[in-house]
C-alpha cells in the first residue's frame, strides 16, 4: 500500500508541477491558480509558479525516500517532513476551497484533498 500511495503521489505531484511549467510559459490557465484573479499569469506569479514546482520536488522527495526509492534526506527528517507536508496539504484544501475563483474550488479542492490523503497514508504506514 505504501508503494501504491508514494506513486500517486508522486504522479499528481508530476502532473502538477507540469500545470505550473504551463502557468510560468503563459498559458492562459491562471483561473485555476493563484486565487484566479489573471488568465495569464503576471510576471511575479509566473515566477511563483517556477517556484511552486521545486516546493512540488522537495515535497515528493520525501515519501519516495521512506518507500526507498531514493536517499536524499536524514533518516531522521523523513516521518517529521511527511507530516508537515500532510498538514500542509490539510490546511490548503480549506486555502483552495476558499479560492474567488471558481474554477480553482472545483479542481485544486479535489486535488487537495486527494494529495492530503496520500500523505497521511504514507505517513500512517
Amino acid at each position: 500500500m505504501l508503494l501504491v500511495a508514494v506513486s500517486l503521489a508522486t504522479f499528481i505531484l508530476l502532473v502538477l508541477s507540469a500545470f505550473q511549467i504551463t502557468l510560468a510559459a503563459g498559458a492562459p490557465l491562471g483561473r485555476f491558480a493563484w486565487g484566479g484573479e489573471h488568465r495569464v499569469l503576471p510576471a511575479t506569479q509566473r515566477i511563483a509558479s517556477v517556484g511552486s514546482v521545486a516546493i512540488y520536488a522537495l515535497a515528493a522527495s520525501f515519501p519516495l525516500q521512506k518507500a526507498g526509492v531514493i536517499t536524499l534526506w536524514p533518516a531522521g527528517w523523513i516521518e517529521a517532513g511527511i507530516w508537515v507536508i500532510a498538514c500542509t496539504l490539510a490546511v490548503s484544501i480549506g486555502l483552495n476551497a476558499m479560492s474567488r475563483s471558481r474554477a480553482e474550488r472545483r479542481v485544486m479542492t479535489p486535488v487537495a484533498a486527494i494529495l492530503a490523503t496520500l500523505f497521511f497514508m504514507v505517513s500512517l504506514s
